[in-house]
């Protein structure tokens, strides 16, 4: 049988497809997802190594007229082995924790190729970043600003900083994942800006070292990302003459499609109100590079599921159909604990089966175990019948997928498998049920 494409993920961005149906079972790359699942079980994450490089690469490309440094957003998905391959890639990572820079070097990446960003860096936190040689601190706040200066003088050292600009621009996308607007908790706004600099050029152990700004995550136009670049040119431009700036980080957000509908095929389905158009980097970089070029800066990026997020798909299997007189429902072992966009972000992961299926479609809910209205994968969804121990795929899970997992009901976190080519690479086992008490004690008795 020919292999069936599904159209989704890395075909958006590149016409290379990591998932596909091969003789009737979905394959990523090479490798039978079947075999995946028999061998690792399920529930499980698995990622492609190929797409992750593919998609890397072509941002890359698409930037090329500038000089630029692509900070991997490692929150997205921070697994040792995600590092590597990135930092392969001559990615630099932006952080957001002490925890983040420390998987980084671990996974052979570089201190001073990351930017620390977050609103709450403690005082531990800037201390080990300013040991390690971070390349800057995106700052938040002028509090922050102080408490740096203080750490970098307490250590005898400079601290290199960039202030987070709030450009008051709608991102067009959820409320949770919208962070340039300006009430949201993040950055300083663009009126603030320039007495902020002025406070951070008075502290004698700062260097100001660049300008940043991050608008939101899955924004799937380029409008946003354009009129930020516009609204923050002069304000660059300045704080260069004035203060010898080295970038400009335009941050991330570049979005993904995560409804395989949307690319079925059909030439007027982005005519649809109901979805936004899809942006590949070719149109990120058109609509932005004109503003940027002539600041004759280093522009950072900081992408993070653009990277990684349709490289990645989460396995799992019916335990039981249950059908009510209002609902069928098909549960599954995974769990909102193993993936939570779809209860905290009413986040959309179209679901395959793993062996391809002509048996007619039925609207269901896919459910998970735990004890939670909340736990659901998709409700009043069209999908091919299911039954106990078939075996799904919920797509796009690559970002904000494991990284945001829990033990929430005493549920062991899952495995982690990249495949490389032919390769299949365990690259976190799963939990057992001892890791849960891990770290745990009864107290002694008096």
């Amino acid at each position: 049988m020919r292999a069936i494409d599904i159209p989704f993920g890395p075909t958006h961005f590149s016409g290379v497809h990591s998932f596909l149906y091969i003789n009737g079972v979905l394959h990523c790359g090479e490798v039978d997802l079947e075999e995946v699942a028999a061998r690792f079980g399920t529930p499980a994450y698995v990622y492609s190594a190929a797409t992750i490089r593919n998609n890397f690469r072509r941002l890359d490309l698409a930037l090329k007229p500038v000089d630029h440094l692509i900070c991997y957003a490692m929150k997205a998905n921070s697994n040792l082995a995600i590092l590597d391959l990135l930092a392969r890639e001559g990615a630099g990572f932006d952080i957001v924790s002490a925890g983040e820079l420390f998987r980084v070097l671990k996974a052979g990446g570089r201190a001073d190729r990351c930017t620390f960003a977050g609103v709450g860096k403690t005082v531990d936190e800037i201390a080990y970043a300013l040991k390690e040689g971070v390349y800057c601190f995106n700052v938040e706040s002028e509090p922050e600003l102080v408490r740096i200066n203080d750490v970098a003088g307490s250590l005898g050292l400079v601290a290199p900083v960039a202030v987070r600009v709030n450009p008051d621009v709608g991102a067009q996308t959820h409320k949770f994942i919208s962070t340039g607007k300006s009430k949201n908790k993040f950055g300083v706004g663009l009126d603030r800006a320039a007495e902020v600099y002025a406070k951070a050029a008075e502290l004698p152990h700062l260097k100001i070292r660049g300008i940043q700004t991050h608008i939101g995550s899955q924004i799937l136009e380029a409008g946003p990302f354009a009129e930020t670049a516009r609204k923050l040119a002069a304000l660059v431009a300045e704080t260069k003459a004035r203060y010898g700036i080295e970038f400009f980080s335009i941050g991330g957000g570049i979005g993904i499609v995560y409804d395989a509908a949307l690319a079925s095929g059909d030439p007027e389905w982005w005519k649809s109100t109901d979805h936004p158009r899809r942006i590949t980097p070719e149109d990120y970089a058109a609509a932005i590079l004109p503003i940027l070029a002539p600041l004759g800066l280093r522009i950072l990026f900081e992408p993070g599921r653009f990277l990684v997020g349709n490289a990645g798909v989460l396995l799992s299997t019916v335990q039981y159909v249950k059908k009510t007189p209002g609902k069928t429902f098909a549960i599954v072992d995974a769990a909102m604990n193993d993936l939570i966009r779809p209860a905290l972000y009413e986040g959309w992961h179209e679901i395959v089966p793993l062996k391809a299926s002509a048996e007619p479609l039925e609207v269901m809910d896919v459910v998970g175990p735990v004890c939670e209205s909340g736990d659901f994968f998709a409700q009043d969804r069209e999908l091919a019948l299911l039954a106990a121990g078939d075996r799904i795929a919920l797509l796009s899970a690559g970002a904000y997928g494991f990284v945001m997992s829990s033990n929430y009901n005493s549920r062991p976190r899952l495995p982690e498998v990249l495949v490389d080519g032919s390769n299949v690479h365990l690259i976190r086992k799963r939990e057992s049920l001892e890791d849960l008490i891990a770290g745990e004690a009864l107290p002694s008795a008096k």
